[in-house]
């Protein structure tokens, strides 16, 4: 594999984002693939020192598995700006001193989504370099409108291939395990429709609380958070038509004609959205203390820290099966997968004791697990059912999910990035699940933290 030579510059370099997640993630990268030639940059208006920034570059490097002479290699070389993103002349000159000839810039806006949006409004009035690639973390926009606008300035001054909008889910392994779960096997891709499957449950529970991220999360909630930007995509790959072959296009094409086909859940027996906010309690020993009480929650935004969306994805493939997302925080077990119900047997034969529980799938995300529950006959009186749970684990990638991401980014495809219009499809099906809220038709449910969610739920979880 030749060389790839790029400079990667982190826009909010001394951010939770960048030291948690972005830079372990590009350890695990630089551990497995060791022939990237990375010029890293950091740059914030924060105050940070050269040093510090160095020894934050060389500790996050390691703990992704980067080998220790690399680290060190990395963070000798690299450097840190204070940088304003908003100021039209200090990112002007930032970026024509960044500006070598064969060397691709990515400027990684490991920002709050507002700083973002200005600093792009920025740079489209700029002096661009040939070949800049711009990597914005969701979520994108605030809602369809702002979506589009968005999608429309950015359009305006960079194409399209050259714009990712980053989905650390889409780097999961389990993720794409779905592919080749599917596609790969001659037994699942028959049954992978309406006529078999009941109901599908797309599930990111956490079991941390705010954990300090008031700033960000305080104004986005959990349907923003996860569900419109990361759930609502899983589904699309989940149920999404077959592909001829996995680029780019096909897959994008594929993901977005499923998100255009989805509206949400219209049965009057299960409602189409849900939200809740937990109140104070104990979650493995700890104690939690109601959100509201969180430092920088302002209560009266009525920010949901629990979301569930039900929808349908109206084709011949899956009418008639709901799709429940939901996602939240400061949750009893901190489930993360899919889970899969399969109808019940068209036709038991007589004899049988009891009658057979349906089939069911499940794919989990953390831990990378999959499990099959299939009947079979009892061992004390064969004419008994029972069901059995065929079980393996898949494995860890390697490769975190962010490196996953920066591989794509650095390499210059595009099969993990959001486009434009899956963005603004995502935003599109949940505008009326925003009216609603916003408006108070939808209560806004508690529930105790440390437990599964609001106790009047319960009769529709699985």
């Amino acid at each position: 594999m030749p060389t790839q030579s790029v400079t990667l510059v982190i826009l909010g370099a001394s951010g939770d984002l960048t030291h948690r997640l972005l830079l372990p993630g590009l350890g695990t990268l630089l551990r497995a693939k060791p022939d990237y030639d990375i010029r890293l940059i950091g740059a914030s208006s924060d105050d940070l020192t050269e040093s510090e920034w160095r020894d934050r570059v060389r500790s996050a490097l390691t703990e992704g598995g980067c080998r220790t002479e690399r680290a060190d290699a990395m963070a000798a070389a690299t450097r840190f700006v204070s940088l304003n993103v908003t100021d039209p002349g200090q990112m002007q000159a930032f970026l024509d001193e960044l500006t070598e000839p064969g060397r691709p810039i990515v400027l990684y806006f490991a920002l709050p989504p507002a700083v973002t949006e200005q600093s792009v409004h920025v740079l489209s009035t700029l002096r661009l370099p040939d070949d800049l690639r711009l990597a914005l973390e969701k979520p994108f926009g605030t809602n369809l409108a702002t979506a589009k606008a968005l999608n429309a300035l950015l359009a305006s001054f960079i194409p399209e291939e050259r714009i990712f909008r980053v989905d650390h889910y889409l780097g999961k392994a389990t993720v794409l395990n779905l592919l080749g779960l599917r596609f790969g096997n001659r037994v699942f891709e028959p049954v992978w429709n309406a006529a078999n499957i009941e109901r599908v449950e797309i599930i990111a529970d956490e079991t941390l609380a705010l954990e300090g991220r008031a700033g960000y999360y305080d104004h986005a909630g959990a349907l923003k958070d996860m569900i419109q930007s990361h759930l609502m995509l899983v589904m699309a790959i989940f149920a999404m038509e077959q592909p001829a072959r996995i680029d780019a296009i096909e897959l994008r094409d594929l993901i977005v004609h499923t998100l255009r086909s989805t509206s949400l859940w219209s049965d009057p027996h299960e409602p189409s959205s849900r939200r809740a906010r937990y109140t104070a309690g104990e979650i493995d020993g700890r104690q939690v203390v109601d959100y509201t009480a969180e430092p920088g929650v302002d209560p009266a935004r009525n920010t949901e820290t629990l979301a569930q969306v039900t929808v349908e994805i109206r084709n011949a493939r899956w009418a008639g099966v709901p799709f429940r997302l939901r996602s939240g925080k400061a949750l009893g077990d901190g489930f993360r997968g899919i889970v899969v119900q399969f109808r019940p047997v068209a036709h038991q034969p007589e004899g049988f004791h009891n009658a057979a529980a349906p089939n069911v799938m499940v794919i989990g995300f953390t831990p990378e697990t999959l499990a099959l529950r299939v009947t079979t006959n009892a061992e004390g009186n064969r004419w008994d059912l029972e069901t059995t749970t065929l079980s393996a684990e898949l494995g860890e990638s390697p490769v975190r999910p962010y490196g996953e991401i920066l591989d794509e980014i650095l390499s210059g495809t595009m099969l993990l990035g959001v486009r434009g219009d899956m963005a603004e499809e995502s935003w599109r099906i949940l505008e009326q699940v925003l009216e609603a809220w916003a408006d108070g038709s939808v209560p806004l449910d508690t529930y105790t933290a440390g437990w599964y969610g609001p106790t009047s739920w319960n009769h529709t979880a699985s």
